[in-house]
C-alpha cells in the first residue's frame, strides 16, 4: 500500500528537475498524477513512462486560465485534487537591483510568486470537495537568508514571498483541513543549478557542511512526507533541506 493511495496530485515544472522527481515518486506511492510543464515532449516522455495514473497537460503557470483548465482536467480524468505541488521555477537574470530590468524583474516574480498564488486560488475548491488536502510550495534558501551572489532581487524576494505566502493561505484554510507548507532547498544537483554553476557541485558543495549537494530524490523525500497523512498535523511551516548550508 502507498503512501498516496487514494490521492490526486498536480505537480508543476514536472518535466525535469526535483518536479520529474516529484513526480516519479508521487506515482511509485500510489497517487495519480497530473504532470505540467511548458516542455510537452519532454513531459508526455514521463507520463508515458509512468503508466495510467499518470497524465501530463501543457501548462503556463503564470495563467489564471491556464490553472483553471488543469484542476478541470485533473477533476474530470481522476476526480477532486487532494495534492498540489508548486515547483516550477525559475532563476533569472543575475544583476543588482539598480542594473535590474523590469520586465526580466516581472517575468520572474510570474513564474515563482504569481503562479503558485495561482495555483492556490483555483485547488483549493477542488480540495474542499475532496474534503481537505496538502498543498506544498517549492521555495529555496534563498526565501531564509539573503543570497550572495544570488541571481538577483528578483529571485530572493520572489522565494521569500513563497514563505509568506503559504503562512497565510495555511492559517485561512486550516479549517477546510487543507495544509500548506514551503520547502526550501539548498544546493541541488538540477539541470537548472548545474547551468547556473557551469559545475556538478564541486566548488559550491564546499560551502555546505555536508559537504555535497543534495540529490532531487532527497528533496522529493520530504516533499512525500508532507503530501502524505503522515504530515497530517504539519502545516503553516518553512521546511529548510540543505545539508545545513544556512544553520550558522
Amino acid at each position: 500500500m502507498g503512501r498516496l493511495d487514494g490521492k490526486v496530485a498536480i505537480i508543476t515544472g514536472a518535466a525535469q528537475g526535483m518536479g520529474e522527481s516529484h513526480a516519479r515518486r508521487f506515482a511509485s506511492e500510489g497517487a495519480k498524477v497530473v504532470l505540467t510543464d511548458i516542455n510537452a515532449t519532454r513531459g508526455q516522455e514521463i507520463a508515458g513512462e509512468l503508466g495510467d495514473g499518470v497524465i501530463f497537460v501543457e501548462h503556463d503557470v503564470t495563467s489564471l486560465l491556464s490553472w483553471q483548465s488543469v484542476v478541470a482536467k485533473a477533476e474530470d480524468t481522476f476526480g477532486p485534487v487532494s495534492v498540489l505541488v508548486n515547483n516550477a521555477s525559475v532563476l533569472g537574470p543575475i544583476a543588482n537591483v539598480v542594473d535590474l530590468d523590469p520586465d526580466k524583474y516581472l517575468a520572474v516574480v510570474a513564474i515563482n510568486q504569481h503562479s503558485q498564488v495561482w495555483g492556490m486560488k483555483t485547488v483549493i475548491p477542488s480540495m474542499r470537495r475532496a474534503g481537505g488536502g496538502s498543498i506544498v510550495n517549492i521555495s529555496s534558501t534563498a526565501g531564509m537568508v539573503a543570497v550572495v551572489g544570488a541571481p538577483s532581487v528578483a529571485y530572493v524576494g520572489s522565494k521569500f514571498a513563497s514563505r509568506g505566502m503559504t503562512k497565510q493561505v495555511a492559517v485561512e484554510f486550516g479549517p477546510d483541513n487543507i495544509r500548506v507548507n514551503s520547502v526550501h532547498p539548498g544546493y541541488i544537483k538540477t539541470p537548472m543549478m548545474i547551468e547556473a554553476t557551469d559545475e556538478n557541485g564541486g566548488g559550491i558543495a564546499d560551502a555546505v557542511p555536508l559537504r555535497r549537494m543534495a540529490d532531487p530524490n532527497e528533496v522529493s523525500s520530504l516533499v512525500l512526507f508532507l503530501a502524505s497523512d503522515d504530515a497530517s498535523y504539519v502545516s503553516g511551516m518553512e521546511h529548510v533541506i540543505d545539508g545545513a548550508l544556512t544553520a550558522s
